[in-house]
This record gives structure tokens, C-alpha cells and sequence, in this order.
């Protein structure tokens, strides 16, 4: 028998009820009564009186008294307490059977369900792959503008070739005075050296005029010395004559 549960209110909160019996074997217990009828909501149960009615159907026919018409009036007395206690059976049977279509039915819907999930599944993930793939060609695009942006911001072609033009002559004018100044230079170099050759030449020209100069005074200088004493000595021999 099943025990009901009492819910007790306490600060606004509800208890959980609390039964004698767990799901299973409440299960248990009703499929056994539905199955032998010995639950009913009013007077005695259907099997109880059906093997009443057949207990008392074989009493009267072990009798040996001629009781024909008593074993006949119970025969149909547990024939008809026989169909209606098959009634209810063969209800719920047709309960079973339609609940058995039911569930696969059921189970085919929910096979059906699982299939959509899983193609719900797969489409999002393709879903996911297409916005990958658009964030980055969106990327690229983004990119391409701003390119874009950038070069039409810089001057026509035409106006850049012709400052490349102009930066070019100037370059070769540049490599023009360059090159002039180098041999300009280069020609400097030679008639410095050739100077520095013309001045050691003239140094040694002056020094060797310096000491042919010095030979001469010094000769000179010997020369008169001697004259003088010539001239000395002469006269010393005019005074002894």
C-alpha cells in the first residue's frame, strides 16, 4: 500500500515528500494488480468473484443429484463473469498495443530528432567554416580599400614619372659634376706634385748656387789674402834694396 507524502511548510519552503515505496516497485505494483484485478474502486474484486463463480460451477457439477439445470444456470453465471472479467483484459491489451505504437513511434520521432540534430550539428559547423571564411575575405577586403585609399591619395602616374624624370636628370648632372670634380682633382694632384717636384729642384738648385757662392767668396778671400802678402813682400824687398 502506498503511503502518501506530507509536505511540511516551513519559512516559505516546501519539503519533499516522502513514499514507502521507490518508483520501481511502485511500477511493480501496479502492473500486478492491473494484471489480476484485485484492485477495485467498488464491491468485490473481478477475480475474486470470477473464481467464486467457478468454485461454485465445479461444487455443483461433482454433485451426483440430477442438478442439470443448477450446472447449467452457473455454467453461464461463470461464462458471463468470464467475459467481463476478459473485457477489461482485452482493454488493456488494446491500451499495450497502442502504447507499444506509441513508443515506436515515439522512437522513430525521436530517431528523426537525433537525425536533425546531427544535421543541425553539421550545418553549424559549416555555418561556422562560411563565417570564418567571410571574416577573412572580409579582411582582405578591408585591406584592398585601405590599399586602394593609399594610392589614390598619391599624385597620377604621370606627375611621378615626371619627377622621376627630373630626380634623374639632376642625378646624372650630379654624376656629370661628380665625375668633373674628380678629374678636376685628380688633375690637381699631378700639379701639386709637379709643384713639390719644381720646389725640391729649386731648393737644390738654390743650395747648390749657395755653396758655389760660398767656393768663390772663399777663393776670392784666399786670392786677395795672397796678393796681400805679395804685395807685402815686395815691399819689404824694394826697402832692403
Amino acid at each position: 500500500m502506498l503511503v502518501k507524502g506530507r509536505k511540511v511548510a516551513g519559512r516559505g519552503e516546501a519539503v519533499a515528500a516522502h513514499y514507502a515505496f521507490g518508483p520501481l516497485e511502485d511500477d511493480a505494483i501496479i502492473k500486478h494488480r492491473l494484471l489480476t484485478r484485485t484492485t477495485t474502486t467498488r464491491g468485490e474484486p473481478p477475480l475474486k468473484k470470477l473464481q467464486k463463480k467457478f468454485t461454485s460451477f465445479v461444487l455443483e457439477i461433482e454433485k451426483d443429484a440430477d442438478n442439470y439445470s443448477d450446472c447449467e444456470r452457473l455454467s453461464k453465471a461463470f461464462l458471463q463473469e468470464l467475459t467481463t472479467f476478459e473485457l477489461p483484459l482485452l482493454k488493456s491489451k488494446a491500451v499495450v498495443d497502442a502504447n507499444l505504437r506509441e513508443k515506436e513511434n515515439f522512437n522513430e520521432l525521436k530517431d528523426d530528432i537525433n537525425r536533425q540534430i546531427l544535421q543541425a550539428q553539421a550545418d553549424i559547423e559549416d555555418l561556422k567554416k562560411q563565417l570564418e571564411e567571410s571574416k577573412i575575405e572580409r579582411q582582405h577586403k578591408e585591406e584592398c580599400e585601405a590599399i586602394r585609399r593609399l594610392i589614390a591619395m598619391q599624385p597620377p602616374r604621370s606627375e611621378t614619372q615626371k619627377i622621376i624624370t627630373e630626380l634623374e636628370k639632376e642625378i646624372a648632372a650630379l654624376e656629370a659634376e661628380n665625375t668633373a670634380g674628380s678629374r678636376t682633382l685628380e688633375l690637381r694632384k699631378k700639379q701639386f706634385v709637379l709643384l713639390l717636384h719644381v720646389v725640391d729642384e729649386l731648393q737644390n738648385t738654390i743650395e747648390e748656387e749657395q755653396k758655389s757662392l760660398v767656393e768663390e767668396m772663399r777663393l776670392a778671400t784666399e786670392e786677395h789674402k795672397n796678393g796681400m802678402e805679395d804685395a807685402s813682400w815686395g815691399s819689404e824687398a824694394m826697402a832692403v834694396d
